[in-house]
Protein backbone atom coordinates (compact mmCIF):
# COMPACT_ATOMS: atom_id res chain seq x y z
CA UNK A 1 0.00 0.00 0.00
CA UNK A 2 1.27 3.43 -0.92
CA UNK A 3 -0.89 6.57 -0.75
CA UNK A 4 -0.73 10.33 -0.22
CA UNK A 5 -3.51 12.25 1.50
CA UNK A 6 -4.06 15.61 3.14
CA UNK A 7 -3.48 15.71 6.88
CA UNK A 8 -6.76 17.55 7.71
CA UNK A 9 -8.93 15.07 5.76
CA UNK A 10 -7.10 12.11 7.30
CA UNK A 11 -7.39 13.54 10.83
CA UNK A 12 -11.13 14.12 10.43
CA UNK A 13 -11.64 10.55 9.25
CA UNK A 14 -9.58 9.04 12.08
CA UNK A 15 -11.39 11.18 14.66
CA UNK A 16 -14.74 9.86 13.41
CA UNK A 17 -13.83 6.18 13.67
CA UNK A 18 -11.38 5.90 16.58
CA UNK A 19 -13.91 6.86 19.26
CA UNK A 20 -15.60 3.43 19.12
CA UNK A 21 -12.34 1.60 19.83
CA UNK A 22 -12.24 0.08 23.32
CA UNK A 23 -9.29 1.63 25.13
CA UNK A 24 -8.97 -1.24 27.62
CA UNK A 25 -10.01 -4.12 25.37
CA UNK A 26 -8.54 -7.59 25.71
CA UNK A 27 -8.60 -8.43 21.98
CA UNK A 28 -5.57 -6.76 20.30
CA UNK A 29 -7.12 -6.40 16.82
CA UNK A 30 -10.05 -4.37 18.24
CA UNK A 31 -7.59 -1.66 19.29
CA UNK A 32 -6.72 -1.16 15.61
CA UNK A 33 -8.20 0.77 12.69
CA UNK A 34 -8.45 -1.01 9.36
CA UNK A 35 -7.06 0.99 6.42
CA UNK A 36 -8.05 0.12 2.85
CA UNK A 37 -6.65 2.09 -0.10
CA UNK A 38 -8.46 1.86 -3.44
CA UNK A 39 -10.43 3.94 -5.96
CA UNK A 40 -8.78 7.27 -5.06
CA UNK A 41 -9.78 7.07 -1.42
CA UNK A 42 -8.68 5.68 1.90
CA UNK A 43 -11.38 3.78 3.79
CA UNK A 44 -10.98 3.66 7.59
CA UNK A 45 -12.97 1.25 9.77
CA UNK A 46 -13.13 0.74 13.53
CA UNK A 47 -15.35 -1.57 15.56
CA UNK A 48 -15.94 -2.91 19.06
CA UNK A 49 -18.07 -5.78 17.67
CA UNK A 50 -21.29 -3.93 18.59
CA UNK A 51 -20.69 -0.70 16.65
CA UNK A 52 -18.70 -0.13 13.47
CA UNK A 53 -17.89 3.26 11.94
CA UNK A 54 -16.59 3.59 8.39
CA UNK A 55 -15.19 6.86 7.04
CA UNK A 56 -13.53 7.86 3.77
CA UNK A 57 -10.73 10.31 3.02
CA UNK A 58 -9.68 11.34 -0.51
CA UNK A 59 -6.23 10.06 -1.42
CA UNK A 60 -3.82 9.65 -4.31
CA UNK A 61 -3.27 5.91 -4.60
CA UNK A 62 0.20 4.82 -5.70
CA UNK A 63 -0.45 1.23 -4.75
CA UNK A 64 -3.74 -0.22 -3.45
CA UNK A 65 -3.62 -2.29 -0.30
CA UNK A 66 -4.80 -2.68 3.26
CA UNK A 67 -3.57 -3.08 6.82
CA UNK A 68 -4.50 -2.35 10.43
CA UNK A 69 -2.75 -0.07 12.92
CA UNK A 70 -3.27 1.08 16.48
CA UNK A 71 -6.16 3.56 16.50
CA UNK A 72 -4.83 5.58 19.40
CA UNK A 73 -1.26 5.79 18.12
CA UNK A 74 -2.29 6.60 14.54
CA UNK A 75 -4.65 9.34 15.78
CA UNK A 76 -2.02 10.91 18.06
CA UNK A 77 0.60 10.94 15.29
CA UNK A 78 -1.63 12.52 12.63
CA UNK A 79 -3.02 15.05 15.15
CA UNK A 80 0.49 16.32 15.85
CA UNK A 81 1.64 16.55 12.23
CA UNK A 82 1.97 20.02 10.74
CA UNK A 83 -1.30 21.64 9.69
CA UNK A 84 -1.82 21.72 5.91
CA UNK A 85 0.79 19.05 5.31
CA UNK A 86 0.60 16.01 3.04
CA UNK A 87 0.80 12.58 4.64
CA UNK A 88 2.30 9.55 2.91
CA UNK A 89 1.40 6.03 4.08
CA UNK A 90 3.59 3.16 2.88
CA UNK A 91 3.47 -0.56 3.60
CA UNK A 92 5.20 -3.20 1.52
CA UNK A 93 3.26 -6.41 0.97
CA UNK A 94 5.67 -8.44 3.12
CA UNK A 95 6.27 -5.74 5.74
CA UNK A 96 4.94 -5.75 9.31
CA UNK A 97 5.18 -1.97 9.74
CA UNK A 98 3.25 0.97 8.31
CA UNK A 99 5.51 3.91 7.48
CA UNK A 100 4.02 7.40 7.97
CA UNK A 101 5.87 10.31 6.36
CA UNK A 102 5.03 14.00 6.49
CA UNK A 103 7.58 16.74 5.89
CA UNK A 104 10.61 15.90 7.99
CA UNK A 105 8.63 13.53 10.24
CA UNK A 106 8.73 9.77 9.83
CA UNK A 107 7.04 7.11 11.95
CA UNK A 108 6.92 3.33 11.74
CA UNK A 109 3.86 1.65 13.30
CA UNK A 110 3.33 -2.04 14.04
CA UNK A 111 0.47 -3.65 12.11
CA UNK A 112 -1.79 -6.66 12.51
CA UNK A 113 -3.14 -8.77 9.64
CA UNK A 114 -6.34 -7.55 8.01
CA UNK A 115 -7.84 -11.04 8.04
CA UNK A 116 -7.93 -10.85 11.86
CA UNK A 117 -10.10 -7.73 11.75
CA UNK A 118 -13.78 -8.59 12.43
CA UNK A 119 -16.36 -7.87 9.75
CA UNK A 120 -19.65 -6.42 10.95
CA UNK A 121 -22.15 -7.06 8.19
CA UNK A 122 -24.99 -4.62 7.67
CA UNK A 123 -27.53 -7.17 6.48
CA UNK A 124 -30.88 -6.36 4.89
CA UNK A 125 -32.81 -3.34 6.15
CA UNK A 126 -36.59 -3.29 6.11
CA UNK A 127 -36.94 0.50 6.29
CA UNK A 128 -34.75 3.34 4.99
CA UNK A 129 -35.45 7.07 5.16
CA UNK A 130 -33.79 10.48 5.26
CA UNK A 131 -34.21 13.26 7.84
CA UNK A 132 -32.38 16.53 8.35
CA UNK A 133 -29.34 16.59 10.61
CA UNK A 134 -31.15 19.03 12.92
CA UNK A 135 -34.08 16.61 13.24
CA UNK A 136 -31.70 13.77 14.03
CA UNK A 137 -29.95 15.89 16.64
CA UNK A 138 -33.27 16.86 18.28
CA UNK A 139 -34.53 13.27 18.35
CA UNK A 140 -31.36 12.18 20.15
CA UNK A 141 -30.38 15.21 22.26
CA UNK A 142 -33.81 15.87 23.73
CA UNK A 143 -34.31 12.30 24.91
CA UNK A 144 -30.85 10.95 25.79
CA UNK A 145 -30.82 12.61 29.23
CA UNK A 146 -33.67 10.29 30.33
CA UNK A 147 -32.00 7.00 29.34
CA UNK A 148 -31.70 4.65 32.31
CA UNK A 149 -28.19 4.20 33.66
CA UNK A 150 -28.98 0.89 35.28
CA UNK A 151 -27.50 -2.37 34.03
CA UNK A 152 -30.30 -4.38 35.61
CA UNK A 153 -32.91 -2.66 33.41
CA UNK A 154 -31.17 -3.08 30.06
CA UNK A 155 -34.54 -2.69 28.29
CA UNK A 156 -34.50 0.97 29.38
CA UNK A 157 -30.82 1.48 28.50
CA UNK A 158 -31.37 3.18 25.16
CA UNK A 159 -33.53 5.41 23.00
CA UNK A 160 -36.57 3.83 21.38
CA UNK A 161 -36.96 4.95 17.74
CA UNK A 162 -40.23 4.09 15.98
CA UNK A 163 -43.02 5.24 13.70
CA UNK A 164 -46.15 6.32 15.58
CA UNK A 165 -49.49 8.04 15.16
CA UNK A 166 -50.27 11.38 16.79
CA UNK A 167 -53.93 12.37 16.37
CA UNK A 168 -54.11 10.82 12.93
CA UNK A 169 -50.74 12.11 11.70
CA UNK A 170 -47.74 9.87 11.17
CA UNK A 171 -44.64 10.83 13.17
CA UNK A 172 -41.12 9.55 13.69
CA UNK A 173 -40.66 9.39 17.44
CA UNK A 174 -37.93 8.78 19.99
CA UNK A 175 -38.64 7.93 23.62
CA UNK A 176 -36.42 7.44 26.66
CA UNK A 177 -37.27 6.84 30.31
CA UNK A 178 -35.53 5.74 33.48
CA UNK A 179 -38.70 5.41 35.53
CA UNK A 180 -38.27 8.86 37.10
CA UNK A 181 -38.74 10.94 33.96
CA UNK A 182 -39.77 10.35 30.38
CA UNK A 183 -38.86 12.24 27.22
CA UNK A 184 -40.78 11.90 23.96
CA UNK A 185 -39.77 13.82 20.84
CA UNK A 186 -41.22 13.54 17.35
CA UNK A 187 -40.85 14.93 13.84
CA UNK A 188 -42.96 14.49 10.70
CA UNK A 189 -42.84 10.92 9.41
CA UNK A 190 -40.34 10.76 6.51
CA UNK A 191 -41.01 8.73 3.38
CA UNK A 192 -39.88 5.16 3.90
CA UNK A 193 -40.42 5.07 7.68
CA UNK A 194 -44.10 4.10 7.75
CA UNK A 195 -44.72 0.81 9.54
CA UNK A 196 -41.21 0.68 10.96
CA UNK A 197 -40.91 -1.60 13.96
CA UNK A 198 -39.25 -0.10 17.01
CA UNK A 199 -35.45 0.12 17.24
CA UNK A 200 -33.89 0.33 20.70
CA UNK A 201 -30.62 2.22 20.18
CA UNK A 202 -27.97 1.45 22.86
CA UNK A 203 -26.30 4.08 25.01
CA UNK A 204 -22.84 3.97 23.36
CA UNK A 205 -24.39 4.27 19.90
CA UNK A 206 -26.38 7.29 21.07
CA UNK A 207 -23.14 9.06 21.95
CA UNK A 208 -21.66 8.31 18.53
CA UNK A 209 -24.79 9.56 16.74
CA UNK A 210 -24.71 12.81 18.73
CA UNK A 211 -21.05 13.33 17.87
CA UNK A 212 -21.41 12.58 14.16
CA UNK A 213 -24.58 14.69 13.82
CA UNK A 214 -22.53 17.77 14.73
CA UNK A 215 -20.03 17.28 11.88
CA UNK A 216 -21.77 19.44 9.28
CA UNK A 217 -23.91 17.00 7.27
CA UNK A 218 -27.24 18.58 6.27
CA UNK A 219 -29.16 15.30 5.99
CA UNK A 220 -28.92 11.90 7.63
CA UNK A 221 -29.86 8.57 6.04
CA UNK A 222 -31.23 5.97 8.47
CA UNK A 223 -31.84 2.28 7.77
CA UNK A 224 -33.33 -0.13 10.29
CA UNK A 225 -33.59 -3.92 10.46
CA UNK A 226 -34.74 -6.23 13.22
CA UNK A 227 -31.38 -6.15 14.98
CA UNK A 228 -29.26 -3.38 13.42
CA UNK A 229 -29.37 0.31 12.56
CA UNK A 230 -27.27 2.08 9.91
CA UNK A 231 -26.87 5.85 9.84
CA UNK A 232 -25.03 7.74 7.11
CA UNK A 233 -23.64 11.20 7.91
CA UNK A 234 -22.02 12.51 4.72
CA UNK A 235 -18.95 10.28 4.24
CA UNK A 236 -19.27 8.62 7.67
CA UNK A 237 -21.28 5.42 8.08
CA UNK A 238 -22.29 4.05 11.48
CA UNK A 239 -23.63 0.50 11.86
CA UNK A 240 -24.77 -0.68 15.27
CA UNK A 241 -26.47 -3.63 16.87
CA UNK A 242 -29.75 -2.81 18.61
CA UNK A 243 -30.65 -3.70 22.19
CA UNK A 244 -32.37 -7.09 22.08
CA UNK A 245 -35.33 -6.24 24.31
CA UNK A 246 -39.00 -5.25 24.16
CA UNK A 247 -39.52 -1.62 25.10
CA UNK A 248 -42.29 -1.12 27.71
CA UNK A 249 -45.64 0.48 26.85
CA UNK A 250 -44.55 4.03 27.68
CA UNK A 251 -47.94 5.52 26.70
CA UNK A 252 -49.39 4.14 29.92
CA UNK A 253 -47.30 6.48 32.08
CA UNK A 254 -48.16 9.65 30.13
CA UNK A 255 -51.03 11.29 32.08
CA UNK A 256 -54.12 12.27 30.10
CA UNK A 257 -56.23 13.98 32.78
CA UNK A 258 -53.84 16.75 33.89
CA UNK A 259 -55.67 20.09 33.63
CA UNK A 260 -53.88 22.66 35.82
CA UNK A 261 -51.46 24.65 33.64
CA UNK A 262 -48.52 26.63 35.00
CA UNK A 263 -46.30 28.66 32.65
CA UNK A 264 -43.02 30.19 33.78
CA UNK A 265 -39.95 31.88 32.34
CA UNK A 266 -37.41 29.09 31.80
CA UNK A 267 -34.33 31.08 32.74
CA UNK A 268 -35.80 32.50 35.95
CA UNK A 269 -37.13 29.10 36.98
CA UNK A 270 -33.84 27.35 36.23
CA UNK A 271 -31.77 29.82 38.25
CA UNK A 272 -34.19 29.60 41.19
CA UNK A 273 -33.98 25.80 41.19
CA UNK A 274 -30.17 25.96 41.03
CA UNK A 275 -30.01 28.32 44.03
CA UNK A 276 -32.53 26.54 46.25
CA UNK A 277 -31.12 23.07 45.50
CA UNK A 278 -27.75 24.06 46.96
CA UNK A 279 -29.06 23.16 50.44
CA UNK A 280 -31.15 20.16 49.39
CA UNK A 281 -30.35 16.76 50.89
CA UNK A 282 -27.36 15.33 49.05
CA UNK A 283 -28.90 11.88 48.70
CA UNK A 284 -32.32 12.84 47.32
CA UNK A 285 -31.73 16.36 45.88
CA UNK A 286 -35.40 17.00 46.65
CA UNK A 287 -37.00 20.45 46.54
CA UNK A 288 -40.59 21.51 47.24
CA UNK A 289 -42.62 23.59 44.77
CA UNK A 290 -45.77 25.40 45.92
CA UNK A 291 -48.00 26.89 43.22
CA UNK A 292 -50.62 29.53 43.96
CA UNK A 293 -52.16 32.09 41.65
CA UNK A 294 -49.37 34.11 40.05
CA UNK A 295 -46.60 32.85 42.34
CA UNK A 296 -44.30 29.84 42.74
CA UNK A 297 -42.43 29.27 45.99
CA UNK A 298 -39.44 26.95 45.87
CA UNK A 299 -38.01 25.56 49.12
CA UNK A 300 -35.47 23.05 50.38
CA UNK A 301 -34.67 21.99 53.92
CA UNK A 302 -32.05 19.49 55.04
CA UNK A 303 -30.42 18.60 58.34
CA UNK A 304 -27.06 18.49 56.56
CA UNK A 305 -26.99 22.04 55.19
CA UNK A 306 -29.95 24.21 56.24
CA UNK A 307 -32.90 25.76 54.45
CA UNK A 308 -33.66 28.01 51.47
CA UNK A 309 -36.74 29.57 49.84
CA UNK A 310 -37.27 31.62 46.69
CA UNK A 311 -40.25 33.03 44.84
CA UNK A 312 -40.82 33.26 41.08
CA UNK A 313 -43.63 34.94 39.17
CA UNK A 314 -45.73 32.50 37.13
CA UNK A 315 -48.86 32.35 35.02
CA UNK A 316 -51.14 30.10 37.07
CA UNK A 317 -54.81 30.45 37.98
CA UNK A 318 -55.82 27.05 39.39
CA UNK A 319 -55.97 25.79 42.98
CA UNK A 320 -52.85 25.54 45.12
CA UNK A 321 -50.59 22.57 44.46
CA UNK A 322 -47.61 21.48 46.55
CA UNK A 323 -45.31 19.00 44.85
CA UNK A 324 -41.74 17.73 45.27
CA UNK A 325 -39.19 16.99 42.56
CA UNK A 326 -35.61 15.79 42.32
CA UNK A 327 -33.78 19.03 41.47
CA UNK A 328 -31.24 17.30 39.22
CA UNK A 329 -33.97 15.68 37.16
CA UNK A 330 -35.80 19.00 36.97
CA UNK A 331 -32.70 20.90 35.79
CA UNK A 332 -31.80 18.26 33.19
CA UNK A 333 -35.32 18.51 31.80
CA UNK A 334 -35.26 22.32 31.73
CA UNK A 335 -31.98 22.17 29.78
CA UNK A 336 -33.92 20.66 26.83
CA UNK A 337 -36.37 23.58 26.57
CA UNK A 338 -35.83 25.85 23.54
CA UNK A 339 -38.53 28.44 24.24
CA UNK A 340 -38.46 31.33 26.67
CA UNK A 341 -41.25 29.75 28.70
CA UNK A 342 -42.16 26.22 29.75
CA UNK A 343 -45.52 24.72 30.75
CA UNK A 344 -46.06 22.32 33.63
CA UNK A 345 -49.46 20.62 33.61
CA UNK A 346 -50.63 19.02 36.87
CA UNK A 347 -53.43 16.85 38.14
CA UNK A 348 -52.47 17.16 41.83
CA UNK A 349 -49.43 17.15 44.08
CA UNK A 350 -48.87 13.39 44.01
CA UNK A 351 -49.28 12.59 40.30
CA UNK A 352 -46.79 12.85 37.40
CA UNK A 353 -46.45 16.28 35.81
CA UNK A 354 -46.58 16.86 32.06
CA UNK A 355 -44.01 19.32 30.74
CA UNK A 356 -44.21 21.09 27.38
CA UNK A 357 -41.80 23.35 25.53
CA UNK A 358 -43.81 26.33 24.28
CA UNK A 359 -41.43 26.64 21.30
CA UNK A 360 -41.43 22.95 20.30
CA UNK A 361 -44.78 21.20 19.90
CA UNK A 362 -42.97 17.96 19.00
CA UNK A 363 -41.52 17.44 22.48
CA UNK A 364 -43.28 16.15 25.58
CA UNK A 365 -41.84 15.28 28.98
CA UNK A 366 -43.15 13.53 32.09
CA UNK A 367 -41.63 14.12 35.52
CA UNK A 368 -42.47 11.90 38.47
CA UNK A 369 -42.96 13.64 41.83
CA UNK A 370 -41.13 12.69 45.03
CA UNK A 371 -41.90 13.03 48.69
CA UNK A 372 -39.85 15.86 50.21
Amino acid sequence: MKIVTERSALLKAIAHVQSVVEKRGTIPILANIKLEAANNQLCLTATDMDIAIVEYAPATIGEAGNTTVSAQMFYEIVKKLQEGSQVELIKAADATKLVIKSGTSKFSLATLPVDEFPVMTAGDFSHSFTITASECKALIDKTSFAVANDGNRYYLGGIYLHAADNQGMGVLRTVATDGHRLARVEVALPAGAAGMTGALIPRKTIGEIRRLSEEGATHVEISVSENKIKIVFGTAILISKLVDATYPDYERVIPTANDKIMEVDVNAFKKAVERVSIVSAEKTRGIQLSFVQGKLTLSADSQEFGAATEEVEINYAAEQIDIGFNSRYLLELLAQIEGETVQFIFADGSSPALVRDTADVGSLYVLMPMRV
